[in-house]
């Protein structure tokens, strides 16, 4: 069982910057990939992206690539998504999730909202 809770949504201005956290919990944790997801009102739940613990895999979504980056801190147990130069169209729900590998994402968080202003 793996436990993920997210913080650091907020309200930001177009061009500004964030930075969302997810902490960790539970056995065989190491093993799991981790990811970003959100959800805008009115659509689907869409990849943002993902890593793995040992670090040595990244994979964005294309309407982030540049952007945002998502790395780990295996000490804290804790996934990062910065997200700079945001646009209004990065508003929505961000979501932790975390898979093993070849599996379905099986563990999300509870989420937090980002908005965006123009």
């Amino acid at each position: 069982q793996v436990h993920l809770v997210e913080s650091g949504g907020g309200l930001v201005q177009a061009g500004g910057s964030l930075r969302l956290s997810c902490a960790a919990s539970g056995d065989t944790l190491s093993s799991h990939i981790m990811g970003w997801f959100r959800q805008a009102p009115g659509k689907e739940r869409d990849f943002v992206a993902r890593i793995s613990w040992s670090g040595d895999s990244e994979y964005y979504a294309d309407s982030v690539k540049g952007r945002f980056t998502i790395s780990g801190d295996n000490a804290k147990k804790t996934v990062y998504l910065q997200m700079n130069r945001l646009r209004p169209e990065d508003t929505a729900i961000y979501y932790c999730a975390a898979r093993l590998p070849y599996r379905a994402w099986s563990y999300w968080g509870q989420g937090t909202q980002v908005t965006v202003s123009s």
